[in-house]
């Protein structure tokens, strides 16, 4: 199961996911003047990131928004960045974030489960309700897909509608972590954890350890590191002997070269030095 294979991953790579959330503003300007435009400019540095980084990454996400935001074109390069990454062997996230009634959900499985956006996993939002999970189970069945589904997320206003209290003095994301879990065990790997994994941001540790407990058969997305304020002892609470979980640097990686001596000249290895330096941050918090 692809579960398996990104637990394999991280007990051989570590858990760092590179997040590909390119944005030309991201970029060196040394590195923009020899590109001929915007889309070219964004797949050249994914690749080049993605060749420096793919042997100690555990995955890449994809973000759709930022190719969203080019049209046609940046349609082109999203496609292009997650066949380069199944190129490398490596496991692709696609983070799209959808949530519809059925029959949408069976077009939304099918543009990202197979065809010219094809990924390993996508992310989905639980909001309308978990029966948004019902076309991508058979892709989880069949195609050896996973999904991670929006449980607690990282940014201010998750406090909005996920920290409400229920009637049983529980929060919204408490009972949906618990139904995610329970729906999940149907889909367990050989690992211990589900093919139905779930976003975790660890912006908000308090209750880390609990829920890192109670969702046992949740593989976690852990955004929020680095430019959102998350490290590695944030990090360390919602994994489970080091693995259960990876976590996902965009701007950090991307834009690792403004914190070394000529950086701009070799932002690829400065970006590789920046996910080892994140790998062995949260290796000597969890093992």
């Amino acid at each position: 199961m692809i579960i398996d294979e990104l637990y394999e991953n991280v007990n051989k790579k570590g858990n760092v996911c590179v997040g590909l959330d390119t944005s030309i503003e991201y970029m060196p300007e040394s590195f923009l003047k020899k590109q001929i435009n915007e889309a070219d400019a964004i797949f050249e540095y994914n690749k080049n990131i993605i060749d420096s980084t793919y042997d100690i990454a555990a995955c890449f996400k994809v973000q759709i928004a930022y190719y969203e935001a080019l049209g046609l074109k940046g349609l082109e390069v999203y496609s292009k960045t997650l066949k380069y990454i199944k190129q490398k062997k490596c496991i692709a996230i696609a983070d799209v974030k959808r949530e519809d009634i059925k029959k949408t959900g069976e077009m939304y499985a099918k543009a990202h489960f197979e065809g010219d956006f094809e990924s390993d996993f996508i992310t989905l939002n639980p909001y309308m309700g978990l029966d948004i999970l019902d076309p991508f189970i058979p892709y989880m069945e069949k195609k050896n897909k996973g999904v991670f589904v929006l449980i607690r997320t990282s940014n201010e206003g998750a406090k909005d509608i996920q920290y409400i209290d229920t009637k049983d003095n529980k929060k919204v994301y408490d009972v949906l972590g618990e139904k995610l879990n329970e729906i999940g065990s149907k889909y367990l790997g050989s690992c211990g954890y589900s093919a139905i994994g779930g976003v975790m941001g660890c912006t908000h540790q308090e209750e880390g350890k609990e829920l890192r407990k109670r969702l046992n058969n949740v593989f976690f997305l852990i955004p929020g590191y680095g430019a959102q304020g998350g490290g590695a002892k944030d990090v360390a609470v919602y994994l489970k002997n080091g693995n259960g979980g990876v976590v996902n640097s965009s701007r950090g990686i991307l834009m690792a070269y403004k914190k070394y001596e000529n950086g701009e000249s070799r932002y690829a290895e400065c970006s590789r030095m920046e996910v080892i330096k994140m790998r062995d941050s949260i290796f000597a918090e969890t093992r």
